[in-house]
Formats: structure tokens, sequence, C-alpha cells
């Protein structure tokens, strides 16, 4: 049976346009998937030439220089030598996947081998646990561009993550590019536990709680504003209006937006929460209060009176409790411990940055979220002891 769907419309002419993109879209995706099978199996045939040959870099030069000068004399370009040691790396990248490519709709990814990685963010913090299960195919919905992006990922956890949520998302390959740049895989991971690690690299980013939708911190550099003293939430807020798009890309997947400036009433009093989001998938709405200075206690204190006085006022039946988010320019651990950010599980505080963080600045971000982490843990821990006795 074609892939082609049965076009509905009023019109022929829509009806045959239809069917017309449809089978152009197939095409493409054909020639896409056809291409990174072909360059995986001619970096192997490079590979095993090289491992047969003499173990000189000199003698790898000159085979992939010769083969180079003969493809493209035969095909044009497309084979200049810098492109041939590309596909060789792909296939080292990848030699562990089944030279097949996975049609559309066969089901969930399957596991292959187990691989070693050591690199960069995780191993610091002892995330990279060192272990993952890799796919036997490759997407049909990727292109060449996508893989020779997600080649230059070292650490096998975060690349087959980001492979994964390029296809969930279909993220365009630029857009592959900011969210490795902005070290979206390490912002995900709330802790060191193992489990954490394998699951979000096996299955990508699912939404199942309040605190998966969470990222710390986000990356704002897209808003083209300066870490500046004269810089004020208004200011803030109508950036992140003007980049909206933008915005909801980093906030994560499922959001949408809902309004600027909703005013919450209480007896004779009114209340302006900065924005407000809906998540489709969590079935909730996201409350977003704008800080320029560090958080306070007072900044927690408004937040979950707001957002139970719009649980109160808003909610509809089959919403989930609503989700408060203080973004704030600096995230004070000792008042993220000793307050209901410790306690209530629908409120939360994060720390955004107006530029993208080097891996030293991200690094230290995340040791500060996994002690925060580990102090509730032991809270929790002492409490149900107390409570035992």
């Amino acid at each position: 049976m074609s892939d082609l769907i049965q076009p509905k419309g009023n019109s022929l002419f829509d009806r045959v346009v239809s069917i017309l993109e449809q089978a152009r879209g197939n095409v493409l995706r054909a020639a896409n998937t056809n291409m990174v099978l072909a360059y995986w199996l001619i970096g192997r045939e490079i590979v095993q030439e090289l491992q047969g040959g003499q173990q000189r870099a000199e003698y790898g030069k000159q085979v992939i220089e010769e083969l180079s000068v003969r493809l493209k004399t035969r095909y044009g370009r497309g084979f200049s030598t810098t492109n041939l040691r590309y596909i060789r790396t792909f296939y080292t990248v990848y030699a562990d996947r089944h030279p097949e490519i996975r049609q559309i709709g066969s089901g969930e990814l399957s596991p292959d081998s187990i691989r070693q990685t050591q690199s960069g963010v995780l191993d610091d913090l002892s995330m990279a646990v060192g272990a993952t299960t890799a796919f036997r195919e490759f997407s049909p919905v990727l292109s060449w561009s996508h893989y020779q992006v997600l080649m230059g990922v070292e650490n096998v956890n975060e690349r087959l993550f980001y492979e994964i949520e390029a296809e969930k998302e279909g993220w365009e390959v630029e857009h592959l590019k900011r969210q490795i740049h902005s070290f979206l895989f390490a912002r995900l991971l709330k802790s060191r536990d193992k489990a954490a690690v394998m699951k979000l690299a096996s299955q990508g980013h699912v939404l199942q709680t309040a605190a998966d939708a969470i990222r710390n911190p986000y990356i704002l550099d897209f808003l083209g504003l300066p870490e500046a003293d004269a810089l004020h939430e208004s200011g803030l807020e109508s950036a992140i209006i003007q980049n909206l798009q933008s915005f909801l890309l980093e906030l994560g997947k499922g959001f949408a937006f809902v309004g600027r400036q909703k005013r919450l009433q209480f007896d004779a009093d009114y209340f302006y929460v900065d924005l407000v989001f809906y998540n489709c998938i969590l079935k909730c709405y996201l409350l977003i209060d704008l800080k320029i200075g560090e958080l306070t206690h007072q900044d927690v204190g408004q937040m979950d009176s707001y957002v139970r006085m719009f649980d109160d006022k808003y909610l509809t039946p089959g919403d989930n409790p609503t989700i408060g988010l203080i973004l704030c320019a600096k995230k004070n651990e000792t008042i993220a411990r000793y307050s209901v950010l410790n306690e209530n599980r629908q409120i939360f505080a994060s720390k955004y940055m107006l530029y993208l963080p080097t891996e030293e600045e991200l690094r230290l971000e995340i040791e500060k979220e996994r002690r925060l982490i580990e102090s509730a843990i032991e809270d929790d821990s002492e409490g149900g002891e107390h409570g035992e006795r």
C-alpha cells in the first residue's frame, strides 16, 4: 500500500495538490534516508580498507585522496577529501548500527549494543554513567545534515537523546544545533541518578510530572538583551513576547501561550502574573514571574499565592494543578531549600541566562541544582524516620 493518504477536500485542484505534495515529500525522505545509508556503507568500506592496509597516516591520506579524485571524476561534487573523512567518521561513530533505514511507523526504537563514553559536562558531574543502548537503525526523518551535527556530540547518552528528540519533535538542523550548544541534555538532568540518565538517553524527554517540564537554567540568548543593571522586568517581558516563538521552543514541548499580565483579584486587591502558558501534554497552566535580581522569600510567597488563586478561579474539569515558575537572574540556594520551593512540587525557581554559557558555567549551575535536590531528599528521609518513631 502506498504511503500516500487519500486527500479530502471540495476542490479537485486541492486534492491533486495534496497528492503531489505528499509524493514529493516521500521522494525527499527516501532520498535523505538512502543517502544516510549509502554514506554509512561507504564509511564502512573506507574503514575496512584502511584497517586491511598499512598502519600509517600517509597511507590513509593517500587512499582517501585517490578515492576522492576518482569519485569526483565520475560523480562531480560532493566527494572531497573533507567529505570522505566525514563519511568515515560517520561510520566509526555509528559502527554498531544495523545498516538499514527504519520505516516510519515501525514502532519503538530498538536497543543494540553497549558503548563506552567520556565527555565534558556530564563526566565532570559523574552523570555520564558509561553505558547506554543504541538504535539498530537510522531514523527515516533525519537527514545527512542532522547526522553531521550529531557526530559532533561525543557523549553517547547526549547523542542518543538529541537524535530521539530531533526525530520526535521534527527539529530543523539549526534548532538541533542550538539545543546542543545550549546543553539541553545536561539542563534536563536533575540528579546523578543512573536510571534517570539512561531513561533520558533511551526515551527522550518525556513529560509526566511538573518537574519534568522545568529546565535549569533557561538560555535566553535569542532575546539579544545585555546583562546590565539597567534591565527592567518589563523590558525582559516585552523581549520575550517579541521573540515568543523562540521562547516557546526554549520553554519546552507542549506549551502554548495564553497571555501576559494576567489579572488575579483577591477581595479588593489586584495582582498581575507576568506570563501564562498552558501545557497540552500535562494538561495544566504554567504561571511565570520574571525577576531581574536574586530570588527572595517574597518572590516565593507571591508565586505560591498566584498558583492558589489561579487554581481556585480558572481551572476547569480535566485541568491538573497549576505550575508556578519564578525566572530569576540569580537563584538563592538557601531560600530554595528553606521555603515552599522545597515542599510544593508545583512551584519552581530557575535561573535564566541571557547568553550561551560555557561548559564550566553550566557545570557550576548543575552542581548547585544537584545540591538542592540532595538536600531535599535528605530532608524527606529525615522526616520519614522521625514519623516512624
